[in-house]
């Protein structure tokens, strides 16, 4: 498989992807727990289909130290005993707010009111914008192809 067109070496999505980049840099110095981050990162990029950062983002997730018995249990977290109660309202809202289109009313407030239980209005703000990066970033890769599988950690910084 190859991508549709060398995205990551053209200028205008270098410029593009710059200030993508510069937005999730301030989500990742945020105080929204690096290890929850990379779960978001994950359970998006399932939902959309998006292979090349689903690669991306299992394995930063597993060099930074995340068990493989979680990792593989991220798509069906619901079943799951291994995520806490604060993992699993994120991974609600992050469902929710990659699903938009499929539910007339967005994101319900039963699921925001249990993220609000367990993240102040700084990481609410963080977690609200990683989605819509990883949403971005998803996009951007599923509508060019972008082929997955040899990622190597920490190859993009």
């Amino acid at each position: 498989m190859e991508s549709r067109l060398n995205y990551f070496g053209n200028p205008l999505a270098g410029k593009v992807l710059r200030h993508i980049n510069s937005a999730g840099k301030a989500v990742t110095d945020s105080t929204l727990p690096t290890a929850l981050q990379e779960l978001v990162k994950i359970r998006a990029s399932q939902i959309n289909g998006c292979g090349f950062c689903t690669d991306m983002h299992t394995k930063d997730a597993a060099h930074a130290g995340e068990t493989t018995q979680r990792l593989h249990l991220v798509a069906a977290w619901r079943e799951a005993t291994v995520f806490t109660e604060a993992e699993r309202a994120a991974l609600e809202l992050a469902e929710q707010g990659t699903r938009i289109a499929d539910a007339a009313g967005g994101v319900t407030d039963e699921a925001w009111a249990n993220a609000a239980k367990h993240f102040d209005e700084e990481q609410l703000v963080a977690l609200i914008s990683l989605i819509a990066i990883i949403n971005t970033y998803n996009r951007i890769n599923v509508i060019n192809q972008q082929p997955a599988g040899d990622y190597q950690p920490g190859q993009f910084g």
